[in-house]
Formats: C-alpha cells, structure tokens, sequence
C-alpha cells in the first residue's frame, strides 16, 4: 500500500476501479506518520426523523474517488501540503448510544494525542458531542466552534432523551466544550417549534447567520462579515445547511437552504489559524438521488482539508 499518503492516480487506475477509500488514500494506522486522520463514524441512533446515515461512509468513500488534489481559488496541491490517511470507522454500538459515545470519545483522543488533526464523516449530528469532548480534552479550552446547518441544534429533550442529535450544541455549551463567544452557526432556517426555542441562543448570545442574512446582500459583501478564528477551532458541517435541491439525501431536510455554490465560497473566505478538527454529518444516502448529496459532502471535505493545510 502506498505510505507516501498520495492517492491512487486516476490516469493510472480509473476511479470506478481500486478499493474504496476516501479519496483514494491509503489505508493507515492511527499511529503512523501522518497529519490529518480521515475516518467513518456510522451511527444513526440519535436521529428523530430519517435514518440511514450509518450508512453515509460507506457511500462518500464510493463519491470520493472522484475527488481530485489541487485547489485552483487556493493555487493549493493539497496532498503535497498534507499527508493525509483513511484510517477506517470508529467502532460504534448501533443499539446503544451510551458505549457508542465512550467508543467515539477514545477513538478521536488517540487520534489528537498523536499531534494529528481528524476529520469525521458521519453519521448523525449527536456523534459531535463525543468528538468536542475529545477536542476539549486534548486541548484544554473551550474550542471556537463553527457550526453548519439548518437547524440550531440547542433544543431541548426530546421522548426523555438528552442526547440527540438536535440537542448536541446545548451540550458542548452547558459542557464548556465550545465557547459561546466564539461560536457561528450558519444557513439556519425554517420553522421552530417554538419561540422559546431562540432562548437558549440569546442567552448565550451565540452569532447565527441564517439564509437571510447571507442573501439579503451580494454574497462578496456577506463573506466580509465572516469573522475570523484565532486559537483551536472546530468545524461541523450538517448536509442539510444545503437545500433539499443540493442535498436531497439528508434525515430533516429543509427547504429554502444554501446553495452548493455558496457554501463553497464561505468555506474559502474562513481564516482561522488552527483548524483542529472537523466532521461532516447527516448525509443520508436511502434517500440520496445519484449521489448528489454525497458528492456535496465530498467537496466539503476538500474544503475542510485545505483548511487544515492552511491552518498551523
């Protein structure tokens, strides 16, 4: 297997070919010598709506061998910036959330406590919590935290439950995992259940820039507003932030969303210093139509990637 951490070339092995791993990376140990941990968490236990998205890492490793290395808005060769590996799944218990978010905690910790950085594909939007716990440990202080999605993720209990997955951004908060201060929630949107559900963001005054906000101006002029990001930072992008149009394979899918288009851009005008880690989630490929939504997740890993290759 090729250790130089550089895909399998697509003029040598055509991308329909070769055994599927996230953009044709190879296939490595936590421990060896590396930069960024790519790595599938298949868990769906803490959905509401939808299931399926146990199933997302299975499918972006299929879309990904489309993915290519060179960023042209970046002028970045990525995979000559970065080493980077599929590392495999995280174990998880499908019938028991308790040992799947022990499991996720210690798998993302070995991965952090070997210097490198990680990046989740997921799996329901409850699977963050673990991994910002891991962060936090790692690190030591409340990580910035950038937040993509439709919905705000701060709600209450749900059936009894605590931990699900439009409940994990009230957690990191009430668990100093995140600071408040220096989280961004954006393309929110859509009904609430209640006004009460807005309560919790005011209180902690948390920035949300919902699709209002980014199409009321030119979206050159929106990007300027992005504040930027100094210190350990934490990127989660929801798939369903896109419009069902851009992202039909989701669990709760919302209309009225963002563009492919423009979340691109917004990923590409993001400073931030130290990315440390990142997860993708939601993707839901039961009801994916001819991967559109996988290839959207595929293309934000891109984005996620030449971040950290950016990033110190």
């Amino acid at each position: 297997m090729n250790k130089e951490f550089k895909p399998i070339s697509g003029r040598e092995f055509p991308r329909f070919s070769a055994i599927k791993t996230f953009f044709r990376l190879p296939i490595a140990e936590i421990k060896e010598n590396f930069d960024v941990a790519l790595f599938g968490l298949p868990y769906d236990g803490g959905v509401s709506y939808r299931p399926g998205a146990r199933f997302a890492p299975t499918q972006i490793r299929d879309a990904s061998s489309l993915g290519r290395g060179f960023h042209m808005e970046r002028g970045m060769a990525l995979f000559e910036k970065l080493k980077i590996a599929d590392i495999g799944d995280c174990p998880v218990v499908p019938i028991d959330q308790a040992q799947t978010y022990a499991n996720i905690e210690k798998f993302a910790g070995q991965i952090l406590d070997t210097g490198k950085k990680f990046i989740s594909i997921g799996g329901d939007h409850s699977t963050t919590l673990p991994l910002l716990r891991a962060a936090k440990k790692k690190y030591g202080v409340p990580l910035n935290f950038i937040h993509f999605d439709a919905h705000l993720d701060t709600y209450p209990a749900a059936w009894g439950c605590e931990y699900h997955h439009g409940a994990f951004a009230r957690h990191a908060v009430e668990e100093s995992l995140v600071n408040p201060s220096k989280m961004l929630q954006i393309g929110i949107r859509g009904p609430l259940a209640g006004g009460d559900d807005l309560n919790f963001i005011e209180k902690h005054k948390i920035q949300v820039m919902t699709v209002d906000d980014i199409r009321e101006k030119p979206l050159n002029e929106f990007l300027k507003t992005l504040p930027s990001f100094t210190g350990p930072t934490y990127i989660s992008f929801d798939i369903d932030c896109l419009d069902p149009a851009f992202a039909p394979g989701t669990g709760t899918p919302v209309v009225g969303g963002l563009t492919t288009y423009e979340t691109q851009k917004i990923l590409r005008t993001l400073k931030i210093d130290h990315l440390v880690a990142a997860d993708i989630v939601e993707v839901c490929p039961p009801y994916d139509t001819s991967q559109i939504t996988s290839l959207a997740a595929v293309d934000v890993m891109f984005d996620l990637m030449c971040l950290m290759g950016l990033s110190k």
